[in-house]
């Protein structure tokens, strides 16, 4: 079926169930949205996802309050293109960004004009749209700025290397570029690590966490007498591990913790474990703090509120991140870059009080590209015809039939080189095509959610599935090339 049709017919089979009555939207009263995004969180780094070391209160009592998901994907194991896929739609074999990639002298490969994202879609049903935080989808003389990919307002960094920093010498509002830079805070610290451009060595004394923090605040109070989009892609817990010293004394002398000396990427720290879980506290309360101003404006029963995560956790000793040491990926292999759960596997906690049921766990499988369609249904807007995803309202709402994926779809350039597709339980994942390796691997995530027993010699009409499969979902894309796959025969 194709996949527009398969969206219509969700509808119409909801719409059915719910005897008769008008559009969904107008059953749940034109909801307010607000989309909160971490940035390399792990699957296993939250408390309602098994984390024993990190205090995050908030977020367990919204999953107590709403519905955790436990089999939710990311758009990709990297930022950019994982970014790409949840506002657009489309799984990464059909994205236009598909790898990051850094575009001096600030910003990445930005989306292009044609892309449809879910800011316009909402735009256009008279949304208040806003978008605060980490973009990385272009910089603001492109095409892909967000003030041009339908938000009415923006805050934050355009470019995901300058958010390496987290008290940077600049933000952006809109289209103008604020100065923060602090003179003796950049001579302190001396340089950002890894970030691409010099400029980027600029500092300056305020959080940008707290400042996205404060922003979204100010931007619930502004609107709240209309529907709004409120995108909040926070850049925590993504190293340089900095973190504000009342939040880092709360971690300080926990454990042994030996110090960071900054030679694998990004600035140093003296106790970079208790950094690291401060980072996510921290985040845990600007999370909180978001949603007790909501019931403060008497708004909290008709906002939907989802939290997630672009990717898996940090690589192993990237800027002093110890992935290991939190058990960051829960029982899933792999970390940020790779298409093994660990990668691509995210929390996910919808609440919705009065709508969503409290307490409640899915294990559908669903993935960022799920995203757009789902909002498209609450709020009455029609999406675009080329589309990956599927509404997942069923499930939020507990009522209606909830129509599942044949298969969901990876692909990523860049690290190793992966294709990836997961068919009911089974997992299959081509994992070294850098290596001109075209081998499939298979597992079944049932029985081994780890990946750790490839089973393709047993189930050889999987394997062949699933090649079908990946063959099928590739459109060859000249920017963002997959490795071996796209490569002339030539060169094989």
């Amino acid at each position: 079926m194709p996949r527009l049709a398969f969206f219509l017919a969700a509808c119409l089979a909801l719409a059915a169930l719910l005897g008769g009555s008008s559009a969904l939207a107008a059953d749940a009263a034109r909801p307010n949205i607000v989309l909160i995004v971490a940035d390399d969180l792990g699957y296993g780094e939250l408390g309602c996802y098994g984390q024993k070391k990190i205090r995050t209160p908030r977020l367990d009592q919204m999953a107590k309050e709403g519905l955790r998901f436990t089999q939710f994907y990311s758009g990709s194991p990297v930022c950019a293109p994982s970014r790409c896929v949840l506002m657009t739609g489309k799984h990464a074999g059909h994205a236009a960004i598909r790898d990051n990639r850094e575009r001096p002298p600030e910003g990445q490969a930005p989306l292009p004009d044609e892309e449809t994202t879910i800011a316009e879609l909402l735009k256009k049903q008279g949304y208040a749209t806003g978008m605060i935080g980490k973009w990385g989808l272009g910089a603001h003389d492109t095409t892909g700025a967000p003030l041009k990919q339908g938000f009415d307002s923006f805050f934050g960094y355009l470019c995901q290397a300058q958010a390496h920093n987290h008290y940077p010498g600049w933000l952006w509002k809109n289209e103008e570029k604020l100065d923060l830079k602090d003179e003796e805070a950049t001579a302190k610290n001396g340089r950002p690590g890894t970030g691409t451009f010099t400029a980027f060595e600029q500092f300056g004394t305020e959080y940008s966490g707290d400042l996205f923090e404060q922003q979204a605040i100010e931007f619930l109070q502004e609107h709240k007498g209309k529907p709004f989009f409120l995108y909040l892609p926070f850049t925590a817990p993504h190293v340089a591990l900095q973190v504000p010293n009342d939040s880092l004394r709360e971690y300080e002398d926990k454990w042994d913790d030996p110090p960071y000396d900054g030679k694998q990427g990004y600035l140093p720290h003296d106790t970079p474990r208790a950094a690291y879980a401060a980072m996510i506290t921290r985040l845990d309360r600007s999370v909180g703090r978001i949603l007790d101003e909501l019931k403060t404006l008497e708004l909290e029963e008709n906002t939907l509120v989802i939290f997630t995560s672009d990717n898996g956790p940090t690589p192993l000793n990237v800027g002093g991140a110890d992935s290991p040491f939190f058990e960051a990926a829960g029982p899933l292999r792999g970390l940020k870059g790779s298409a093994y759960e660990g990668g691509i596997r995210v929390p996910c906690i919808a609440r919705w009080p009065g709508k969503i049921a409290a307490g409640g766990e899915s294990q559908t499988p669903l993935a960022f590209y799920d995203m757009l369609p789902t909002l498209c249904e609450l709020t009455g807007a029609t999406p675009p015809e080329e589309l990956d995803g599927l509404s997942f309202a069923p499930t939020l709402l507990g009522r209606g039939e909830q129509w599942r994926h044949d298969f969901l779809y990876w692909e990523f350039a860049s690290y190793d080189g992966y294709q990836a597709v997961r068919m009911g339980d089974w997992k299959a994942i081509r994992p070294r095509l850098k290596k001109k390796d075209l081998a499939i691997e298979l597992y079944n995530l049932a029985e081994d959610v780890g990946e750790k027993k490839n089973v393709a010699a047993d189930h050889p009409e999987l394997v062949k599935k699933a090649e079908e499969i990946m063959a099928a979902q590739h459109v060859p894309s000249e920017k963002f090339p997959l490795p071996t796959i796209d490569m002339p025969k030539k060169e094989m």
